[in-house]
């Protein structure tokens, strides 16, 4: 059975830092993409950092310089540091895995992966940015 659970959310100052941890289990983290999104109240779900098994990650504008993410795939775990915090960056942060092949998963877009291409996805942790 496939389980991502994150940790790491909480209330923060603008300007301040968190970081976020998923644990995985049940899939083979070398085979996959993985990434984190968010979802603020009343929009829709958004890429914010992907990753494929091959190249560096890839985030969304609003987050290049001050979100990294990073990942452990033979511990099973990958994080989400964020730093510089902004209102707008309040929202539920969930992980997600996307399956490849056997050889691994690749990302050929220029683009970040969306939601929607992602099978296992974690419960999400809030995380809410005071101004």
């Amino acid at each position: 059975q496939v389980q991502l659970e994150e940790s790491g959310g909480g209330s923060v100052q603008a300007g301040g830092s968190l970081k976020l941890s998923c644990e995985v289990s049940g899939l083979d983290m070398t085979r996959h993409c993985m990434g984190w999104f968010r979802q603020a109240p009343g929009k829709e779900r958004e890429a914010v950092a992907t990753d494929d098994n091959f190249s560096k990650p890839k985030y969304a504008n609003s987050v290049k310089g001050r979100f990294t993410f990073t990942r452990d795939s033979f511990a099973n775990k990958m994080w989400l540091q964020m730093t510089r915090l902004e209102r707008e960056d309040t929202g539920v942060y969930f992980c997600a895995a996307k399956k490849g092949s056997v050889f691994g998963c690749v990302d050929n877009k220029d683009a970040l992966f969306q939601a929607f291409e992602f099978t296992y996805w974690g419960q999400g942790t809030q995380v809410t940015v005071n101004s």
